[in-house]
């Protein structure tokens, strides 16, 4: 009997060890595979190409360096395959109306890819490619990245990148190339189609398109390789929050339509200086650098190039009508309905969860401790390099209005107010959209600061002061769009009388019950 117990015993020592060496091989060759942030390999040779992109089952590689998708409480998933995404629907705005998939181009074994997924909706096309080089010298445009004090009074067209042709190639594969001919990726008439320039002057994204071309493998020799996938993005008001919220808004969608695993690395194609924004651009993925402060070629396992911030509907929707209601994902996933949405919401939890703050679909005891309510200031500062420091006023007895609040909220009897100072100039986009999701109400003149309530949760009320020269839309349809309640206080000039915005505060509190 001891001896069976013996020879048991032993049999499962020498099976467990066998497991561990098993494990821990196979575990130290994955690990070899996975390469720095972004991975970058120094090498000329033509390495074994990945023939389609990651979203394929073939290709179901873990990405040690790419920071996971968050698990956001309003996502709903973003289907590739569905062709039902009604056009002009909420959806087709929002989310996915990406359907139409346009294969452009495939080589042979070893070879590249190139193909767009187009908006019928938006008259607008997220591309994507497979072994494509970046040429740095067919590339004009300021180095970027520097610091601001560094640069004043550079020029914007000095910071615009203009695109010389084969700028960007890929890889045509053995056999392409023996007729001899050159051959770019697409044509005029597709992108006139699917790339289609509209009210853009200038749509440095439709250009890079136009200057891509297909070389033979044996021209593709790159001095840098980029594993993991990467985002290329062009920005034009890039210290203005509301055209960058259009960025980043396209920079997420292009990267949900194109199923990728994991949040893909940035690469910014323009020469600006750096700029606050750029905590949140490097919050929401997984690294940043500037196109032009790499060296010699770079090539790309899977590049997605994001559509223009005006493209949107965030910006579209200034000139055209959208109609679309916020709703919650729960609701939604119960009665889909076309003329609601829940992305925005989606997004602005995906901004909240980037910086590591809670997520929650609701205020918990805040009405029985009390509310919050934030004045979102505007304040001067020095914005890029062509700017004087000076913000143009929407209020022009702003601090008066806030020391009236002040003093109303610290005497309002019915329930506890704090009112937060959002002097946001003088706080980091964390503090600011921290600042955001706390509110339970949310004040301020027609500014860009007020996009931030992308990030407000539900239940939030928004009251905007808007002095005669600004009637514009903007925060009124994001509102909307979110499903918030938004009240507007319009000014004959630009001067606003506190007595008028605290009586209309005093209405919006006993509506919250306080």
């Amino acid at each position: 009997m001891n001896k069976r117990l013996l020879q048991i015993l032993l049999f499962l020592f020498v099976f467990n060890s066998f497991s561990l060496c098993l494990y821990f091989t196979i575990h130290h060759q994955s690990s070899s595979l996975n390469p720095s942030s972004p991975t970058l390999s120094n090498s000329n040779q033509n390495n074994t190409p990945l023939k389609r992109p990651f979203i394929e089952k073939q290709q179901k590689i873990h990405f040690s360096n790419s920071k996971p998708w968050p698990i956001l409480p309003s996502y709903l998933p973003w289907s590739q395959t569905s062709s039902s995404t009604p056009l002009r629907s909420c959806e087709g705005y929002f989310g996915n109306g990406f359907t139409r998939r346009l294969d452009v181009f495939s080589g042979d074994d070893g070879g590249g890819w190139f193909r767009c997924w187009y908006s019928e909706t938006l008259r607008s096309s997220v591309c994507e490619g497979g072994r494509v080089r970046m040429v740095l010298e067919k590339i004009g445009m300021a180095k970027g990245g520097e610091d601001l004090v560094d640069v004043i009074g550079r020029r914007e067209e000095e910071e615009l990148p203009l695109f010389e042709k084969g700028a960007f190639e890929i890889d045509g594969g053995h056999r392409f190339g023996e007729d001899g001919d050159e051959k770019m990726v697409v044509d005029s008439e597709f992108l006139d189609l699917y790339v289609p320039r509209g009210d853009i002057m200038r749509h440095t994204m439709r250009d890079l398109i136009s200057k891509i071309r297909i070389v033979p493998k044996k021209e593709f020799v790159c001095d840098q390789w980029i594993e993991e996938p990467t985002l290329l993005v062009t920005r034009f008001e890039y210290a203005n929050l509301f055209h960058t919220v259009t960025d980043w808004y396209s920079a997420y969608v292009s990267s949900r339509v194109t199923g990728l695993p994991n949040r893909p690395h940035l690469i910014f194609l323009d020469g600006h200086c750096k700029a606050p924004l750029e905590e949140t651009w490097k919050a929401l993925f997984s690294s940043l650098r500037y196109a032009k402060n790499f060296s010699g070629t770079v090539c790309f396992r899977h590049a997605i190039l994001s559509p223009l911030g005006y493209e949107t509907a965030l910006f579209k929707g200034l000139t055209e009508d959208i109609y679309c209601e916020g709703a919650s994902a729960q609701e939604l996933r119960q009665k889909p309905d076309s003329q609601k949405t829940a992305r925005l919401s989606e997004f602005g939890e995906m901004i909240q969860a980037a910086f590591g703050l809670p997520l929650t679909l609701n205020r918990g005891a805040k009405s029985v401790s009390g509310h919050n309510i934030l004045f979102v200031r505007r304040e001067d500062y020095l914005a890029h390099p062509r700017h004087g420091g000076k913000v143009e006023s929407r209020l022009s007895n702003e601090a008066e209005v806030f020391n009236s609040l002040n003093n109303w909220a610290s005497n309002y009897k019915r329930c506890k107010i704090d009112l937060a100072n959002g002097l946001f100039a003088h706080m980091s986009m964390k503090e600011q959209v921290r600042a955001i999701q706390d509110a339970s109400v949310i004040v301020g003149a027609h500014g860009a600061g007020l996009t931030h309530i992308v990030s407000a949760l539900p239940k939030t009320v928004i009251l905007e002061i808007i002095s005669s020269q600004f009637r514009r839309p903007h925060f009124a349809y994001i509102a909307q769009w979110k499903g918030l309640e938004y009240h507007a206080i319009n000014l004959d000039g630009s001067y606003a009388n506190p007595e008028t915005v605290i009586n209309t505060l005093v209405s919006i509190m006993k509506s919250l019950g306080c």
